[in-house]
């Protein structure tokens, strides 16, 4: 098999990925590096703002594989930073 260097990217029209991507990143690290569900809380509601630039994304095309490859991360994305956050609110 073929190694490569290069990362799987997606080719965002309107350049907004790009931009979003670098803070989901960061959100999602601070998720990950949080000790408790309380302490996720607060990142995890960063995250769902910030995806929810991108499914609010008006150059959005669904004929468009990068389009629909970036809509369908940011649901998921979405969904789980929700998960996190009900889960930080059953422990209070």
């Amino acid at each position: 098999m073929k190694e490569t260097s290069e990362q799987a990217s997606i080719r965002c029209p309107s350049g907004l990925f790009l931009k979003q991507e670098a803070e989901i990143a960061r959100l999602t690290q601070a998720i990950n590096q949080a000790r408790t569900a309380a302490e996720k809380t607060p990142y995890a509601q960063g995250l769902i703002e910030a995806v929810d630039v991108l499914l609010a994304c008006e150059a959005y095309d669904g004929q468009d594989l990068n389009c629909r490859l970036c809509r369908d991360f940011s649901e998921l994305r979405r969904k789980t930073a929700s998960l996190v956050i009900k889960v930080g609110r059953l422990g209070r």
